[in-house]
């Protein structure tokens, strides 16, 4: 788990707030996948906070509240913890505060939340957040609240509108959110997932082997472990970036499909093809525990079922060269 990132401060423990330090401007949410509609509330915190010389900072929790206050209809995660971090210090924010949230936490009312949390650990001079903002038990905190609250204990408060990819205020078929973008991939349309994120789809977890090689060799798939709390995008084959440890980035062929697991179940899978992209790569790769990136560029075609191996193989080196293609 992230610590620190270059040019931002993690915070993971409330503490009381220190007079002599410049006061926050902050925004708060969940922030999964740190979408272009998160960027442009941040850029907005970071000109006000700038404006008032205070401490620019994202207020966000470790897991989604969701997963606490309805489980059962919890939405599978854009980004996992390190995920959103990053994204968020890639932002240019001064600060990002983890607060846990637990069955405590949701039960807090709204007010006790801007008292104690907003007020006396964050030191808040400015909240910036979306005019639909709900937050504290049963979602009963809302603008108005904070601009009412703001007044008595002095912050400032600006709501803002929906917006879209280009910036404007949307429409509610056009904004930008982490639902929308869940739906999308959920369909398989990377092209409207990607442009609402602002980047490319990713998704990390370990390669439980590796069969590296020529397109020409029948060398199979790689299968990628991805945390089960972490959503795929529509069972299809991509074209996509797998990006090792090291920092080497590979063009690859990247399936999600679905079947039986061996208690019976259908379960989700992730197999990767990665390409070679120099005439000196060996390919003898170790596996590593660490985690490496795959991201979706682009749908290739829907997963069908292929009646032989050599129609497989037919097959598989259409894919490969669909993958090239869709890379140049």
């Amino acid at each position: 788990m992230l610590d620190n990132l270059v040019g931002v401060e993690i915070r993971r423990e409330l503490q009381p707030y220190d007079p002599i330090s410049p006061r926050t401007a902050l925004t708060i949410g969940a922030y999964d996948g740190v979408h272009s509609g998160h960027r442009q509330v941040i850029a907005a915190v970071r000109r006000l906070a700038a404006e008032r010389s205070m401490t620019s900072a994202v207020l966000t929790f470790d897991r989604h509240p969701a997963s606490v206050v309805r489980p059962e209809s919890a939405p599978l995660l854009l980004t996992d913890s390190d995920q959103k971090l990053e994204q968020l210090a890639s932002t240019g924010i001064d600060l990002s505060l983890v607060l846990s949230f637990d069955e405590v936490r949701a039960t807090e009312s709204a007010e006790d939340f801007v008292r104690h949390v907003l007020v006396g650990c964050a030191g808040v001079g400015l909240i910036v957040v979306g005019e639909d903002f709900h937050f504290g038990h049963r979602r009963r905190g809302n603008v108005s609240l904070l601009r009412e609250m703001g007044t008595d204990l002095g912050f400032e408060v600006f709501g803002i509108g929906l917006v879209g990819p280009d910036g404007l205020v949307a429409r509610d078929h056009e904004q930008v959110s982490s639902t929308f973008i869940r739906r999308a991939l959920a369909r398989g349309d990377l092209e409207r997932a990607n442009a609402m994120l602002g980047r490319t789809y990713e998704v990390r977890g370990l390669l439980k082997s590796r069969n590296w090689g020529d397109p020409e060799l029948d060398s199979g798939m790689a299968n990628f472990l991805v945390d089960e709390l972490i959503l795929l995008p529509e069972d299809a084959v991509y074209a996509g970036w797998c990006e090792e440890p090291d920092g080497l980035i590979y063009g690859a062929v990247i399936s999600v499909g679905t079947g039986l697991s061996p208690d019976g179940t259908n379960s989700r899978s992730v197999e990767v093809f990665c390409l070679e992209t120099t005439s000196s790569n060996n390919n003898e790769f170790e596996l590593s525990n660490e985690l490496t990136r795959v991201r979706f560029v682009r749908r290739l075609r829907s997963q069908y079922n292929l009646k032989s191996p050599e129609a497989w193989i037919n097959q598989f080196h259409i894919d490969v060269s669909d993958t090239r293609s869709a890379l140049v």
